[in-house]
């Protein structure tokens, strides 16, 4: 997946240039999708900005093979992002987990 990918594969899901995050909470690992979008005023990334973000995101869930549970989670889920209020998607990564918990 690219950032490009993962920016149509929002835009498709929600109509907005939504932010994404990697968080790691309790030992797991989510990919979090904020509330905070592009085509807001007060969004604090220019676009170019926004795009070297999400391909930043895209080559990590590349490199730990969650590319294929994002899209099947954002396809399936009824959430959006809120004020407040992100979806988070676990990520399983299995026996690799480890490698991206160190502290």
């Amino acid at each position: 997946m690219t950032g490009q990918e993962l920016h149509q594969l929002l835009l498709d899901k929600w109509g907005r240039s939504y932010d994404v995050q990697l968080r790691r909470t309790q030992g797991k690992i989510f990919l979090q999708v904020m509330w905070k979008y592009l085509e807001q005023a007060s969004f604090p990334l220019s676009e170019a900005e926004y795009q070297e973000h999400l391909d930043s995101i895209a080559n990590y869930l590349n490199a730990m093979g969650g590319t294929t549970q994002v899209q099947i989670f954002i396809k399936q889920t009824r959430e959006r992002p809120r004020l407040g209020k992100a979806v988070s998607i676990p990520l399983d990564l299995g026996e690799r987990s480890v490698e991206w918990l160190v502290e």
